[in-house]
């Protein structure tokens, strides 16, 4: 030791011998004792490293951790203590379902979180990893599935973003679908595929069941109409059970038409969802329009604009009159019986065999042929509330016509009351759109 205090090279040299054998006796401690602490720990050390050299070079085949590395404890307990490590952050996230969420509805929009809107993708996969086909809409940042999704089924969720810093860019989640409810409300379309219909033909939908009004917005927004060429239409809800779609004017002859009424799994309310998805594939024929006036006593007919015919025909008696108002060929029946018995009595009503029928109201008005009013077509109303055109006349007329065909009466005593038939073009478009629930 200098007399400065510090330490020369033999006081370290003493200690653990000049070519590395270790000192012993009490020359070593005296030197340790006037050094200080710090050799003390250049002492430690020195053991620390022999120790560990010793312990790998007697540890076999199959070393073990030293205790230093996260092994065992020098009590022997395992190191259970020591923090788990922390969930890796992301950019992303699936905010609905909730993770691990049950009893979802069948027709569910997955949301999600996200620093990079416009890079971020959604992949929803069945349990038996079938992907799920869908629209997803990055500015509202959700998937909607294409279709109900299966009841009872669990669903995994993968969104994948953009990595960031020390996060990462996808997270995964889980959810189940509720079990197939008892409540199910049948749905039907009144057209089919196939099918050719009149210009004035609407788009007929009905349910097993009233539809709630506050229930109607999210049923319409579920159902679609594709014309081909494109024209502007609405749905409008007749009844609580009924909902018909239309067009702004008729529509354009040859028009195809495709509607899609995706109401499985939807909520219909008091517990009750859609049964069942439906497509309807049809077209639109040749424009073949009807009008009938009181006061020249004739209906004209135009197909695809042009006036094809003009026939004499009788409206209604005074007492029974017929309907002002436009509506539609509904059915056809070539030969049928009117009996009127049950509703008016032996004195007022009857029963009579038509021909060359076609109904354009529920109350039971009806284009047919007359031949017992031939006489005086084109100069006096006669009926019970038809149009009476001459046999001739109802077998031609017969022959060109289709449901939807669409017939105009005008200047009769009494007005078409809505309702009385497919009366969607007895109101004007305005009034005609309040009927949406949306």
């Amino acid at each position: 030791m200098r007399e400065d205090g510090r330490r020369d090279d033999s006081a370290v040299r003493g200690i653990m011998g000049f070519r590395g054998e270790r000192s012993t006796g009490g020359d070593a401690l005296r030197l340790t004792a006037r050094a200080g602490r710090r050799p003390w720990r250049v002492v430690m050390a020195a053991l620390l490293t022999a120790g560990v050299l010793v312990t790998a070079g007697c540890s076999g085949d199959k070393a073990e951790s030293p205790t230093w590395q996260g092994g065992a404890q020098g009590d022997g307990t395992a190191a259970s203590d020591s923090p788990s490590p922390q969930p890796t952050l992301s950019t992303v996230a699936v905010t609905s379902p909730a993770a691990d969420a049950k009893n979802v509805e069948a027709v569910t929009e997955i949301k999600y979180d996200t620093e990079d809107a416009p890079n971020t993708t959604v992949e929803v996969k069945d349990a038996d990893g079938d992907e799920v086909k869908g629209t997803l809409d990055k500015d509202k940042k959700a998937f909607t599935p294409a279709e109900a999704l299966d009841w009872g089924k669990t669903y995994t969720v993968t969104v994948n973003g953009t990595p960031s810093g020390d996060k990462g860019g996808t997270t995964t989640s889980t959810f189940t679908v509720m079990k197939k409810p008892s409540k199910l409300v049948r749905v039907t379309s009144f057209l089919g595929d196939g099918q050719t219909v009149g210009v004035g033909m609407p788009m007929i939908v009905k349910f097993g069941r009233s539809v709630p009004e506050s229930y109607r917005d999210d049923v319409q927004r579920r159902m679609t109409v594709t014309a081909s060429p494109a024209q502007e239409g609405i749905w409008h809800w007749t009844s609580p059970t009924e909902v018909h779609y239309r067009p702004k004017t008729y529509w354009k002859a040859y028009t195809k038409i495709f509607y899609k009424v995706q109401l499985a799994g939807v909520p219909m309310g008091d517990g009750w969802y859609g049964r069942s998805d439906l497509t309807v594939d049809l077209k639109v024929g040749r424009s073949f329009v009807m009008t009938v006036s009181n006061k020249t006593k004739k209906m004209t007919v135009k197909q695809d604009g042009k006036v094809i015919k003009t026939i004499p025909v009788s409206l209604g008696k005074k007492s029974t009159p017929s309907s002002s108002g436009t509506m539609l060929v509904i059915e056809k029946k070539r030969h049928t019986v009117f009996d009127t018995m049950a509703e008016l009595g032996p004195k007022k009503g009857y029963r009579t065999e038509i021909d060359y029928a076609q109904r354009i109201t529920w109350s039971g008005q009806f284009i047919h042929a007359a031949p017992w009013s031939e006489g005086v077509q084109g100069r006096t109303n006669v009926s019970h509330g038809c149009v009476n055109i001459s046999m001739a006349m109802g077998k031609w007329l017969f022959a060109r016509t289709m449901p939807g065909d669409p017939i105009t009466v005008s200047g009769t005593e009494e007005k078409l009351k809505n309702g009385n038939g497919w009366t969607d073009w007895n109101t004007s478009w305005a009034e005609y759109k309040k009927g949406s629930a949306i």
